[in-house]
């Protein structure tokens, strides 16, 4: 996925990098996450801080997380007389956001009233860890209100398409039960150096998790949708199958309104919920 680069365009991507070079893009990206003058910003994969720059100049504070040793080092030569700005050397997947972001010491003694910061995440996605990168984010969301994210378009389409589309599957689903999906635009190959051979859409994730009231328990429920689409070609009656008693699904599937010849890609949260709670009231594992 697309890294962010202010200087050295020739200079040969490492691990499939490619540098942005379109400032009014990365204007456009950090207009998007909003009014930040007030707010905590985690930036996931800062690469060489074209974004960071921008977002610097608008933020209270600044936390970027980069994984690549020499990115790391520059960013903190860079921005070393910027107050406001932490550098991080991390793998996103693995960061302790409890200490990044959690209660300082002193902070919640008797008497004082600690409310959880939101954080504003822009986020520069490889695509063969977006979900991982997403379902990371999601589980520690009490610590996030917005996410901007720039990832490959055919996932950003894929994120943000609804239910009924082919194109609709695990990703889809469970990032829509956390968030509100916004694609914004989408920038060409030419925006980067070395071009990729692929678009590039950045989207904005607004955090409204869907889970009380579609009274599902979370763990169980993305279980349930990791199930319901284990095989996208398959029925949904052919993937709950082999996890269920056949009286128990199709009495349940009936219960719930839908029919065992469909696949999951057909049903919407709140149909798969329903189907969700019908199964588990019939103890049916």
């Amino acid at each position: 996925m697309p890294k962010v680069s202010a200087a050295r365009p020739k200079a040969k991507p490492k691990l499939g990098q490619h540098f942005l070079t379109d400032q009014s893009a990365a204007t456009r990206i950090v207009d998007a996450v909003g009014d930040i003058s007030q707010s905590t910003v985690l930036e996931i994969g800062p690469g060489r801080g074209v974004l960071t720059s921008l977002l610097a100049k608008r933020a209270r504070r600044l936390i970027a997380v980069e994984t690549d040793r020499v990115l790391a080092a520059q960013l903190r030569m860079n921005f070393a007389l910027s107050p406001n700005i932490e550098i991080i050397e991390a793998d996103i997947l693995t960061v302790d956001f409890n200490t990044l972001f959690g209660p300082k010491p002193g902070s919640t003694r008797p008497g004082l009233n600690y409310q959880q910061e939101k954080i504003q995440v822009v986020a520069n996605i490889p695509y063969f860890i977006t979900s991982d990168i997403l379902l990371r984010l999601f589980k520690e969301r009490k610590y996030f209100d917005r996410i901007v994210l720039m990832i490959q378009q055919e996932v950003a389409d894929r994120i943000a398409v609804p239910p009924g589309k082919s194109e609709y599957g695990l990703l889809s689903a469970t990032t829509q039960l956390y968030a509100k999906v916004e694609k914004l635009f989408t920038l060409p190959p030419g925006a980067f150096s070395p071009p990729p051979k692929v678009n590039s859409t950045v989207v904005r994730l607004t955090l409204a998790p869907r889970l009380d009231d579609l009274r599902v328990p979370e763990a169980g429920f993305i279980d349930f949708l990791k199930l319901s689409f284990g095989q996208k070609r398959k029925t949904l009656w052919n993937n709950l199958k082999e996890s269920y008693k056949p009286a128990v699904l199709r009495s349940s599937l009936e219960k719930a309104g839908i029919k065992p010849t469909v696949r999951a890609e057909a049903l919407s949260l709140e149909k798969t919920a329903a189907l969700y709670r019908a199964l588990s009231d019939g103890h049916g594992n």
